[in-house]
């Protein structure tokens, strides 16, 4: 059974900096595409950023580019997510995700996290 198991969330001022971690169980992590998404109170779960399997190809939603950076070490199963210059907006929980060799805007993610949370005081 596939296990993401998120890390590294808590509570920090507008202007800071958070890692998030993101650790896989799958054997062939190496070929899955990951993900990160965030989802606010009330609101619906938003595309945060992407890397693909062999981690040369990145993408991220308008909102943290410039900001954020995903990275992964495929040798430790864990994808990272560096949130730098935080907004009271980007609080929500933030959940990894993984996709089997799938790249583009309309990639279903197969597997999912439980969650961490991430909350940017002003």
């Amino acid at each position: 059974q596939v296990q993401l198991v998120e890390s590294g969330g808590g509570l920090v001022q507008a202007g800071g900096s958070l890692r998030l971690s993101c650790a896989a169980s799958m054997r062939t992590f190496r070929l899955y595409t990951m993900g990160w998404f965030h989802q606010a109170p009330g609101k619906e779960r938003e595309f945060v950023a992407a890397i693909s399997w062999s981690g040369a190809t990145t993408d991220y939603a308008d909102s943290v580019k410039g900001r954020f950076t995903i990275s992964r070490d495929n040798a430790k199963n864990t994808v990272y997510l560096q949130m730098n210059s935080l907004k009271p907006e980007d609080t929500a929980v933030y959940y990894c995700a993984a996709a089997w060799r799938s790249w583009g805007t309309d990639v279903e993610y197969d597997y999912w996290g439980q969650g961490t949370q991430v909350t940017v005081s002003s």
